[in-house]
């Protein structure tokens, strides 16, 4: 099991729009920096990940889980980009700010504070452990943690 950071601008697509879609979910695509592509490229069906609403409100707001594993992104006719699907878990019930995770020492290394701009990140087991308890969640009850 990994997991993961998946960031989104609330008015381009939000933890909403995620729940919304059901268990069909939805491709993340649109990302367009290779370390973030990369990194879907290494994701498994069943990770986990946090949605983080950026630019507005920047803060985790839910948890969803990969479906389906890297493939060719449908938008993109470059056949440089791949993109995985994802699906809404559960809201996290007390968002988690970035002033929150920057201000926790467990936290100083975490991909969002050390390179806050990579939409697509790698989380920790500790890291995961911890924004889940910021967050009011307890991370043995989400399947696979």
């Amino acid at each position: 099991m990994q997991y993961w950071l998946f960031k989104s601008e609330p008015d381009a697509f939000s933890w909403d729009d995620l729940v919304a879609r059901g268990s069909k979910g939805e491709s993340w695509d649109g990302v367009r920096n290779y370390q973030a592509r990369n990194n879907m490229r290494k994701m498994q069906v069943g990770d986990l990940g946090f949605f983080y609403h950026s630019n507005e409100g920047k803060e985790v707001v839910g948890v969803c889980r990969v479906i389906a594993t890297v493939h060719p992104e449908a938008k993109d006719d470059t056949g440089k980009w791949e993109c995985v699907d994802v699906a809404a878990v559960t809201a996290v019930p007390k968002p988690v700010t970035l002033d929150a995770v920057k201000l926790n020492p467990k936290l100083s290394n975490m991909m969002l504070v050390v390179n806050s701009r990579l939409s697509v990140q790698p989380v920790t087991a500790d890291e995961w452990k911890e924004v889940c308890r910021m967050g009011g969640l307890d991370p043995k009850k989400l399947k696979g943690s």
